[in-house]
Formats: structure tokens, sequence, C-alpha cells
């Protein structure tokens, strides 16, 4: 694994990439907890540094919970970073307070210049779920309500930000109402909700950690969503539940996540790309459950590219691919020349007997 901390696990994670240095921020909760389940509750933002994706080197603790009373109280959770039009860095991260039993989720920000030193928005959450369209808290149809998981960003050329959102509908089977929550703002700091960008009834009860891409040519919509999570129809099919992909239309319309396919390396989970010293994208997540027990590490990175049917799918490296190409090559010339060698061996063999049928 690339990022292993003897005393803490580490689940979610997201990247910053910027002037060849990758930041890696990232949920961690101590090992002295003794139940890797109870980590949920008692997160810290992490961040750690790396120049190939391999070797991390661990700096200060980017975000802790609030003081009692705010939002964020409770738990601070998974977001993502964007830099505006003026150099700052805004980091968007979920938020839950303790009044709520962490069991409400909404989305916050913090903001840096240097992606350092972080400084809260708010006590106040910018983003929550709108009834319109999402469902709120009811134990009797969930655990909790889902609100989580900001992907925010711009499409290319233009002004506004977009918010992707681990969220449910308000209606249908309440086994498979997970759906793409969607928000948009001009500033960063007022943001609209909008209807989802997906319909509920695809197969999942929730999706988690969202990123869009475009994955050499294919738009793709990276997601997560665990094996209780899944539909009937899914699990009865043999998934476990892991990383998903979904090929998309570059402008996000009409998302059908019931096209979704699970990427094979199904012990990782909330999985993020980034892009790898090839120039090409790379996976990397959390390493989840291996033989039974949880690792909680952030993995190697995994190269893949996409397909334009099946999403995200691995691929060779660059320099690997050269050497085969090469390895190949010169079996071929080894080849030829062992068959050049035979030609002239039967030429000869023929010629002496021709020789000997004269005699």
């Amino acid at each position: 694994m690339t990022l292993q901390l003897p005393d803490k696990w580490i689940w979610d994670s997201w990247y910053v990439q910027e002037g060849g240095v990758t930041h890696a921020f990232y949920l961690h909760a101590s090992k002295a907890l003794g139940d890797p389940d109870r980590r949920h509750r008692h997160p810290i933002i992490g961040h750690a540094v790396s120049h190939d994706l391999t070797t991390w080197t661990v700096v200060e603790d980017a975000l802790i919970v609030s003081e009692p009373g705010a939002f964020d109280d409770g738990t601070t959770w998974t977001g993502s970073v964007v830099r505006d039009g003026d150099g700052l860095w805004w980091m968007f991260y979920t938020g839950t307070s303790r009044a709520e039993d962490t069991m409400v989720q909404r989305v916050g920000a913090a903001t840096s210049p240097d992606l350092m030193t972080w400084s809260k928005a708010s006590s106040a959450p910018l983003v929550e779920a709108d009834p319109r369209w999402y469902e709120l808290l009811d134990r009797s149809l969930w655990h909790d309500q889902a609100w989580r998981d900001p992907w925010v960003f711009r499409f290319p050329g233009e002004a506004t930000w977009h918010m992707l959102i681990t969220a449910r509908a308000n209606h249908g089977d309440a086994r498979v109402r997970g759906v793409l929550g969607h928000a948009t703002s001009e500033n960063l700091v007022d943001w609209a909700v909008q209807p989802p960008l997906s319909e509920p009834g695809q197969g999942f009860g929730q999706l988690e950690v969202f990123q869009f891409e475009i994955v050499d040519g294919v738009p793709v919509l990276l997601f997560c969503c665990g094996w209780a999570e899944l539909s009937p129809e899914r699990q009865a099919a043999g998934e476990v539940g892991g990383v998903y992909s979904v090929v998309v239309d570059e402008r996000l319309a009409e998302v059908d996540f019931s096209r979704a396919q699970l990427f094979e390396r199904t012990d990782l989970y909330a999985s993020r790309l980034v892009r790898a010293a090839d120039g090409g994208w790379a996976l990397l997540g959390f390493v989840n459950m291996v033989d039974g027990e949880f690792v909680g590490a952030l993995s190697d990175p995994v190269l893949v590219t996409a397909d334009p049917v099946l999403g995200l799918v691995p691929r060779v490296a660059a320099g690997a691919g050269a050497e085969v190409e090469a390895q190949a090559s010169d079996a071929g010339e080894s080849d030829a020349r062992e068959s050049d060698a035979r030609d002239r061996d039967d030429v000869d063999n023929d010629s002496d007997l021709s020789v000997s049928a004269a005699r």
C-alpha cells in the first residue's frame, strides 16, 4: 500500500495536482477506537503530499470538527477541492451535527491560499437537501439523510460551478432511491439546489464519492457502492460492490446508472481519478476489506483508461507498453532470423540432394 499509517485507519480521499505535487486529502481515525466501524464518527481530514503517487509525506491535518453549535460539530467527511479565479483554494466537504446524532448531512466549505492552511467559510452549511426532489431523514426508509461527498467542477470554458452530491430521491422503492444530486453556483458561495441528474430505481440505494472526468476521450462518471446498498438484482447477479463507472453524456444529460460497470479491483473503495507520471490516468482509493479484515490504507496507483461501453478499465503503463512492443519486435526479428536460417539449410539440403541425384 502507498500510504499506510501504523496508528490510524485511512479511507475516503480526494486530490489536487499542482506544480508537480499531488496533494491527498483523506479521512483518518485512530486505531485506538478498536472497531474500524467506529471511525465514521471520529474522522479527521488529513493531508499528505507526493511527487510520484507512491511515496507520501504526511503534513498537518487540514480540518477537524467545529465547536458545538456548528453544522459540522459532529463529523467532517468527504469532499473535493477547486481553485477560484483569484487563486483561492476552496475545499467543499460534508458536515454533520451532534444535535442530530450525525444523521443529517450538509455541505460546507473551507478556503486556503496555499493548500496547507485552511479556514472554514462559515459555521452554517452552504448546501442542503431540497425536499422538493430529495429524501430527508426518515429512519423507516434509510439509515441517514444522504447529502454528502460534494464533487465541484466547471464544464470547460464556462463560468458556472456544478456540485455533484450523494443523494436519494424522495420517491420510489426505498431500496434503490440513490440518485446524482446536483447544485449550481456562480461564485462558490451561493448555491442553488437543482433536480437530480438521474432517476431512482437504477440499481443503487446510494451512490457515493462521485467524480466526473473525460478519460481518454470518454466522458465517465466514477462512484462507489457497498454490497448492502446494491439492488436485489445486482446482488443476485453476484456483485460484491466496490468502485463503479458509467459512460455518460459530456453534459451529464440523462445519466443512466443501470449501465454502470463494477471495476475489477473490488478490494478498493472510494477511488479517485488522478494523472499518473506517464500522462495517463490512474485510480487511487483506499484498500477496504481483504480476507474479511478492514485494511484502511491508500492504495498504489492503478493505471486505467476508458472504454466507450465498459467505462474504466485497466491499462498498461506507456513505458511498459513500449517495452512489451520492443520485446515483441525483438522476438519477431529473432523468429525471422531463425526462419531465414532454416530456409538456407533447406536450400543447402536440396542442393546436396540434386548433386547426389546427378551423380
